[in-house]
């Protein structure tokens, strides 16, 4: 089990049925195309389970972590970060806050100013695989061992 997970939305709101739509905000994925880094625990695995029908999931490394913040964080009037914004959350580059999350030791809601979730456009290239199906049937859903190339067409 790894020490931290990458959750992206796949599916959007339409027909999402209530305890889907209240474990996605739990997990706060509000819309389509949300990524979170959430840290790993017995009840994050469950809960990813429970919407595994609208979620993509992989345990993330700390270059892909690295890049999502660098690219893709966001404060408070969806600002982007700055180095001042890091010294001020006590890490001293966006490495170190990097290596944080991929390892559970910082949480993106427990950081103040920014944002808990990465905003990510639709993959260039559109997706290779189905939506509508689980990553083992050739689909994108579920446990996805093909994310972080997915994700870095999205960002």
């Amino acid at each position: 089990m790894g020490s931290a997970y990458l959750v992206v939305r796949i599916k959007g709101q339409a027909d999402c049925p209530y305890w889907a739509t209240t474990t996605m905000t739990l997990l706060k994925l509000d819309k389509k195309y949300r990524a979170t880094i959430l840290p790993a625990k017995d009840n994050t695995l469950g809960m990813l389970n429970k919407v595994k029908h609208y979620v993509t999931w992989i345990e993330i490394d700390a270059s892909l972590a690295k890049e999502l913040i660098d690219k893709k964080a966001r404060k408070d009037g969806y600002k982007k970060i700055t180095a001042a914004d890091l010294k001020e959350l006590g890490f001293e580059s966006s490495d170190a806050l990097g290596a944080a999350l991929a390892e559970g030791k910082a949480t993106l809601s427990k950081l103040k100013p920014l944002k808990p979730w990465f905003a990510l456009s639709p993959p260039r290239f559109g997706f290779k695989k189905s939506t509508k199906k689980m990553y083992g049937q050739k689909g994108v859903l579920g446990h996805n061992n093909d994310l972080p190339k997915l994700v870095r067409n999205m960002m």
